[in-house]
């Protein structure tokens, strides 16, 4: 660990030391395929990773989250898995996953690796077993079901990536369930040796010294043992949840296919397995027709330590829509510590879902300031320090099947999983060989080697908000107070101890004004780096995505 890493690790500690690592902690999300590659192949590996991890350890995060590298087929491109135990050849070996753990140690972060535990490939040896008969030892370890009378599937279950969640299987007879792909057939959970040899899977990446799991969708686990069908959902009710008009997922609501109430007893055993290894972390993703009541029920004492929704990964960026997201949470459970992301390998890159065409450079830095500041712990997602905007992938060259399903209207994951550009280079530093997707001439110009000698850069900016952010215990551990929330205006309190902080936010391109409920004065707090606004008695004055803290008197 670093000199200057391990001073702010004890001047941290002794500040709060009730308070977990991951209170508060800013978690960068890596996408392996697209972070660096070292051998040629064109995608992202583990000792790319490594060889990247001082950078990372620059920004000032607490933690590391990196996306599936184990063995897998790449349906899914790697949210596919074919052996829970195994690093895909693709990526590298178990060797350099046990040397990037220790590197980043080292460097005073914490890893946290995603586990997908709902569904496995169709390549993974429990299911070419389960297949072949009604009657083998894993049988019943997925989910079968009989055709109807007229041979058609089982009910009306559909799946995200668009049509039926049945897939007919000859050798038995019967259909299996899919939430996802085809290729990614959902374990049964009603099953405890399935349930059993899940957490065996866990236990091997605990007993390797992960410190937390990030655990992809985590109320997929459990189906309605009836099979009854999804109610209908009217056409003024579709939105949200991530989910597009036209993608008939929307048309249902989703009660009997996923976060059904057997899950918690699950949870509650894979919580107590993490117990046994202190320190350690869960993050549940959940995507349910009521997330925060979802994610209170789930994060509740002895179930996961912190939930996220997909609630602020979508196109609404209106104050009052973050200020009802965070409410809703917080209300639904007090106790528990969210988790906030506002961008991540799934979702249009947020300078471009929530920035105009022409937004100011520093666009990026206030985002990357806004989801700081709310209470909780925070998922960055990799390219976001750069200001990074979503890449436009021409249909030749896009590899997402979700994207290739839906397009044009829905151009699918790609253009935010193109490669880290390191350099500006014809392949940005990214590869010697031909990258998996193409990088864009803009993400050249904003590559790391532009940035890091330009004291004004995005970069720069990133590194100097953590740095500053670390500097106020109220932004890491404080309890939060909306105070008002107009059409441009987001403006609230946060409080931790002797510091109280009045955090203001102008999410507009034109200045902005508001007025507070009550008249408050105070000291400003520079240092973050970004355009600061003013207050004068109740009315906040703020310049375009402008912001302003305030230590209160």
């Amino acid at each position: 660990m670093s000199k200057d890493i391990a001073v702010e690790e004890s001047r941290r500690a002794a500040v709060a030391p009730a308070h977990a690592w991951w209170h508060g902690a800013v978690i960068y999300q890596i996408y392996p395929r697209s972070f660096l590659d070292t051998n040629g192949d064109g995608v992202g590996d583990l000792p790319g990773i490594i060889e990247r991890l001082d950078y990372v350890a620059s920004l000032g995060v607490e933690a590391v989250w990196i996306s599936p590298f184990f063995k897998s087929p790449m349906a899914d491109f790697g949210y596919d898995i074919a052996d829970y135990c195994a690093v895909d050849p693709l990526f590298g070996t178990l060797a350099d996953f046990d040397r990037l753990l220790a590197k980043a140690h080292a460097l005073g972060l914490k890893i946290m690796i995603d586990q997908v535990l709902s569904h496995t490939s169709n390549e993974h040896e429990w299911f070419k077993e389960s297949r072949q008969s009604r009657d083998n030892p894993r049988a019943d370890w997925y989910v079968w079901a009989d055709p109807r009378p007229d041979g058609g599937p089982p009910n009306n279950w559909l799946s995200i990536f668009g049509g039926g969640a049945w897939k007919w299987e000859p050798r038995r007879s019967q259909y299996y369930l899919h939430n996802f792909l085809s290729e990614q057939p959902d374990l049964s959970f009603h099953s405890p040796a399935v349930r059993r040899a899940v957490l065996e899977n866990v236990r091997f990446w605990l007993e390797r010294g992960v410190d937390g799991m990030r655990l992809d969708a985590i109320n997929f686990c459990f189906h309605d043992g009836q099979l009854r069908d999804n109610p209908p959902k009217p056409a003024e009710q579709r939105s949200g949840r991530g989910f597009r008009a036209d993608n008939p997922y929307a048309y249902q609501y989703h009660v009997y296919d996923n976060t059904r109430p057997e899950n918690l007893p699950f949870i509650e055993e894979l919580r107590a397995l993490i117990d046994r290894y202190p320190g350690r972390v869960t993050l549940g993703e959940i995507s349910a027709e009521n997330s925060n009541a979802t994610i209170a029920e789930y994060t509740r004492p002895g179930r996961l330590h912190m939930g996220y929704s997909f609630e602020l990964l979508g196109a609404d960026h209106a104050p009052a829509h973050i200020r009802s997201t965070v409410e809703g949470a917080l209300a639904a459970s007090s106790a528990a510590w969210p988790c906030w992301a506002i961008s991540n390998h799934d979702v249009e890159r947020v300078a471009s879902r929530w920035g105009e065409a022409h937004a100011p450079a520093h666009l990026a830095t206030q985002l990357s300031a806004l989801v700081c500041s709310l209470r909780g712990a925070v998922c960055i997602y990799q390219g976001e320090e750069l200001g990074l905007r979503e890449a436009q992938v021409p249909f030749e060259s896009l590899r997402d099947p979700y994207g290739i399903a839906f397009w044009p209207a829905f151009k699918g994951r790609d253009g935010c999983r193109t490669p880290m550009p390191w350099t500006t280079g014809e392949r940005g530093g990214f590869t010697s060989g031909k990258p998996w997707l193409p990088l864009p001439a803009q993400h050249l110009q904003q590559a790391v080697e532009v940035q890091e000698h330009a004291a004004t850069s995005t970069l720069q900016a990133f590194r100097r908000l953590l740095r500053w952010r670390r500097q106020h215990p109220a932004l890491l551990w404080g309890t939060i107070e909306f105070l008002l929330s107009s059409d441009a205006v987001l403006a609230f309190t946060r409080n931790y101890g002797d510091e109280r902080l009045l955090v203001a936010f102008n999410l507009s391109s034109q200045n902005a004004v508001g007025d507070l409920p009550r008249v408050m004065s105070g000291q400003v707090q520079s240092g973050h780096g970004l355009p600061e606004g003013r207050l004068e008695g109740a009315r906040l004055t703020l310049p375009p995505h402008g912001v302003l803290y305030l230590r209160l008197s």
